[in-house]
């Protein structure tokens, strides 16, 4: 048996689907819908709901086996990093702030994963193809708009890591990675570098947490406003702080466990946790 390159056997697959979708997404994008403008209600919720939502999203990946779209998606950014990485080693001080960037974009990353469990959720058929239903989204120039300020706060994060790691340690690149090794955990530069970095990281994770908690989920679910789905997701945070808490710990503990065997893990992570948002998303917004 010949295993293919995951890129070309993920292409095959998407030929057939992706023409009628982008032909009716279009039509979403250029129609102005009827949008609702009032937040919903939140609910309180306990670590109990986030328990059950792990478990629940844990159940849809089994069950849809989304690691095949993650690999799709992952296989080229290892690519990429390993070619880099062979031009030398200039990338080194960029690796954790890439990889911490997963925390920042990984909510716009699953949101075909949510629509995964929002079909099975009605009982439907759900296959990886089912992640295309986000083009039919209610909401899909919320999500639009919503991904595009990630993506702005991912390359924002990476200017602040370049800019850390240029303060501390001078930007001058390593010479092997013992070197950059050593700078970093035997100096007291380097130790700064560490400390400087996780709080900023912290402030920046938490920005995209307080603003997509339920906004990706909600835009699946209603025709309703950029702004009324974050300020939803602000209120759920506002409302919940323990269970939040929690949940952004458990994102940031599964992010760098799945980063560990370079990024591999990602892949069975990443669903996981895109599926358990839309479970805990049908747990604080009231129908």
């Amino acid at each position: 048996m010949t295993i293919r390159n995951p890129m070309l056997w993920g292409l095959d697959r998407l030929r057939p689907v992706t023409a009628d979708a982008l032909v009716r997404a279009h039509e979403r994008l250029s129609t102005a819908p009827l949008i609702e403008t009032t937040p919903p209600a939140v609910r309180r919720i306990d670590l109990h709901d986030v328990r059950e939502s792990l478990r629940l999203g844990a159940a849809d990946f089994m069950a849809g086996r989304t690691d095949v779209i993650m690999l799709c998606l992952i296989y080229p950014i290892i690519g990429l990093l390993l070619g880099r990485f062979g031009l030398g080693h200039q990338i080194l001080p960029l690796l954790f702030p890439l990889a911490a960037g997963f925390a920042l974009v990984g909510p716009l990353a699953g949101v075909g994963l949510n629509e995964m469990s929002r079909q099975r959720e009605i009982g439907q058929t759900v296959t990886w193809r089912a992640a295309f239903g986000v083009l039919y989204a209610p909401s899909l120039g919320g999500i639009v708009g919503l991904g595009l300020l990630l993506t702005g706060v991912f390359l924002a994060w990476l200017a602040a890591a370049s800019l850390i790691w240029w303060v501390t340690l001078g930007g001058v690149p390593p010479e092997s990675v013992n070197d950059f090794a050593t700078q970093v955990f035997a100096t007291p530069a380097g130790w700064a570098m560490i400390a400087l970095g996780v709080s900023v990281g912290f402030v920046f994770a938490a920005i995209v947490l307080s603003i997509t908690v339920v906004s990706f989920p909600l835009m699946l679910d209603r025709s309703i406003s950029l702004r009324a789905a974050i300020a939803t997701s602000l209120r759920a945070v506002s409302r919940n702080p323990g269970a939040m808490a929690a949940w952004g710990a458990i994102v940031a503990g599964a992010l760098v466990l799945g980063t560990l065997p370079f990024l591999i893990g990602l892949a069975v992570v990443l669903p996981i946790l895109g599926h358990a948002t839309w479970h805990l998303y049908r747990r604080l917004v009231r129908s």
